[in-house]
């Protein structure tokens, strides 16, 4: 029986894919890199440093080099989300998170970015969350397991108890592999190997995920 269910955040509850996006684009430009919107698929739910990997595209570059640009990238994104508000929780979000703690289910907010202790302030979402894990966590990112193992113990749960709410493969493949079942939102060539997968939280009531939580 599932107790508690741990969402990611990034592209789940609120939209800071756009933003991510922006920024990874500002500096890619800046480096004289191509980089347009399908190479930044290939970034979803994974570590700002991996990120940095993956659109350096094996182009050299120094630690010195790589610690300075992922420095600016961040200060770029946080130049975005630091103008989010309430508004920008994405349909289905809130209600459902109100839903789960009105029926006793515990709930986390399990992501790799560094910057969720920001946009959890900017989105007022406090009340309605028991735990937050993310990339200041000293564990490995997605898609080792590490983070969500971290959440179910601050909890006080076994893995076997979660449910993994994710929009990116290796969010789905670190569910997995800590033993926790999953919910993809997206599109199945992306989040297909999920226990069960929804296009987005809009609309969905604790009914519809009967088949993951019993």
């Amino acid at each position: 029986m599932i107790r508690a269910v741990l969402f990611d955040l990034d592209g789940v509850l609120t939209d800071t894919s756009e933003y991510h996006f922006l920024a990874w684009k500002r500096l890619a430009d800046e480096l004289g890199i191509p980089f347009d919107r399908q190479d930044n698929e290939a970034l979803r739910g994974v570590s700002r440093r991996e990120s940095l990997l993956l659109l350096l595209k094996g182009r050299p570059a120094t630690e010195e080099d790589m610690q300075a640009w992922m420095e600016r990238k961040n200060r770029y994104y946080v130049e975005y989300i630091s103008q989010m508000t309430p508004e920008n929780l994405l349909p289905g979000a809130l209600n459902l998170l109100q839903e789960l703690r009105a029926n006793g289910y515990k709930t986390a907010i399990v992501s790799s970015s560094k910057n969720t202790p920001l946009v959890l302030e900017r989105l007022n979402l406090a009340h309605w969350i028991d735990a937050v894990v993310d990339g200041n966590a000293p564990a490995r990112s997605k898609p080792a397991p590490d983070l969500f193992l971290l959440a179910a113990e601050r909890l006080g749960v076994v893995p076997q108890e979660c449910l993994v709410v994710e929009d990116a493969a290796a969010g789905i493949d670190a569910g997995h592999a800590a033993g926790m079942r999953t919910l993809g939102l997206g599109p199945r060539e992306r989040v297909g190997h999920a226990d069960m997968v929804l296009p987005d939280l809009n609309g969905v009531h604790l009914a519809d995920l009967k088949p993951v939580l019993e």
